[in-house]
């Protein structure tokens, strides 16, 4: 059973008012982390509204830290942690089944004086609707949904097993994902509308967070000279490792993926605190740092050398030779992913995006991570044109979004099938 793309259009468009309503109250949410759950809570009301079966439950409820790819975890409460698994059962599956997953957590917004409009008030400005998450990633969010209305709109329904998931953690563990596969969720490909801006995720790198935590030597500043200063000695440590990061980006040229795009191992010292009084010389010093992870590596391998290099700096400093840092992976411990041409599941996306836009679609590499590397099933993300992520006045193009609605909609129709609605 085959749809025209033209109808599919017609549907989408249809519905685009209803759908641009529904991305607003979405972002309305401020779902910063451990914020989550009335956002995950609207999302479950909305999707058993909508016919599906719902599962909604918390990451403390999830037996997974034994899996392969947990990330460990801090200063967070998981039992605040709600995730929604929506099912879409065929009673008689004829197609292909499919996981359509989104990420509703959000990071946070920086000073709101900084941005044109408040981040939780999404407006629409010159073709584009700005706010935090609105392109990374609740128009994706939407897209998904959308398109599956839009097929309903028509009157059919996927003819197998469909799963619309959002997920939390994404932006710092990746565990909302991981917590999808152990609780069960499994199907024959994986769909994630990250803001791509409708081209074919090929691959990202791997992603680990650490703490650096530091001691020095407290003296009143007057006689600076007696002690150190713990944050003063975090700087040698983060230069040394912004040097190991150009080597890394210097061995990553020999990958076959990776060396397309430039410097693709970023390294960023995200958070720093330390000290507990002006007029004293600080004795502790605590640096968040995000750093990719050289393709191809393991993460277990790359863990030594970052800390080799660490140390190995440390020993430079006269006080932290005798008293060493301490690294804590607190967070992301994620591996690279490469979705590897020729998978039936590309050539069904590249089809339904040709079908729809009349051109092939074309690919990226990203210097940075999504859940696609969980599934163990070909996965692959594809979604609309966002902008500014993780910055001020974040925002995805209102036509973009249109348009990918339509293709995933499109890729649907031809990788689920179709069965009259019931």
């Amino acid at each position: 059973m085959s749809i025209e793309p033209s109808a599919i259009a017609t549907a989408v468009e249809d519905n685009f008012a209803a759908q641009i309503e529904w991305l607003t109250k979405l972002v309305g949410f401020p779902t910063l982390r451990g914020q989550e759950s009335p956002c995950q809570d609207w999302l479950a009301r909305d999707f058993a509204a909508r016919g599906w079966s719902v599962d909604r439950y918390c990451l403390a409820d999830v037996d997974m830290a034994h899996l392969s790819g947990f990330s460990p975890v801090m200063d967070t409460d998981y039992a605040r942690a709600v995730q929604v698994v929506a099912t879409i059962r065929s009673p008689e599956p004829r197609g292909r089944s499919l996981i359509l997953q989104g990420h509703v957590d959000v990071v946070p917004t920086g000073p709101i004086e900084m941005w044109q409009s408040p981040p939780f008030s999404a407006t629409v400005r010159d073709g584009r609707l700005h706010g935090r998450g609105a392109g990374d990633m609740k128009a994706g969010v939407s897209a998904m949904v959308f398109a599956l209305a839009a097929l309903r709109h028509l009157g059919y329904e996927p003819a197998s097993d469909v799963y619309v998931e959002t997920v939390t953690e994404e932006e710092c563990t990746g565990n909302g994902a991981l917590s999808t596969l152990a609780r069960g969720y499994l199907a024959d490909a994986c769909l994630i509308p990250e803001p791509t801006g409708q081209r074919i995720l090929r691959g990202t790198v791997g992603v680990m967070w650490f703490r650096l935590k530091l001691r020095g030597r407290p003296v009143h500043v007057s006689r600076s000279e007696e002690g150190t200063n713990a944050i003063v000695s975090a700087f040698g440590l983060i230069e040394a490792i912004r040097e190991f990061t150009k080597a890394l980006n210097e061995r990553a040229k020999q990958h076959p993926w990776f060396s397309k795009i430039q410097n693709p191992v970023k390294f960023n010292p995200g958070k720093i605190k330390g000290g507990d009084w002006a007029s004293s010389t600080p004795s502790w010093c605590e640096v968040d740092c995000r750093i990719a992870v050289l393709p191809g590596m393991s993460l277990e391998a790359f863990r030594r050398e970052l800390a080799e290099v660490v140390m190995k700096a440390a020993k430079r400093d006269s006080f932290l030779a005798d008293n060493l840092p301490e690294i804590v992976w607190n967070g992301f411990q994620a591996d690279d992913y490469v979705l590897e041409p020729g998978s039936d599941f590309e050539t069904a996306m590249r089809a339904a995006h040709h079908a729809a836009m009349g051109a092939e679609p074309q690919e990226t590499i990203l210097p940075a991570v999504t859940d696609c590397r969980f599934y163990g099933i070909p996965s692959l993300a594809y979604g609309p044109a966002g902008a500014d992520g993780h910055g001020f006045d974040e925002s995805v193009e209102l036509e973009s979004l249109k348009k990918a609605t339509i293709v995933i909609a499109r890729f649907i129709s031809e990788w689920c099938g179709l069965r009259p609605a019931g």
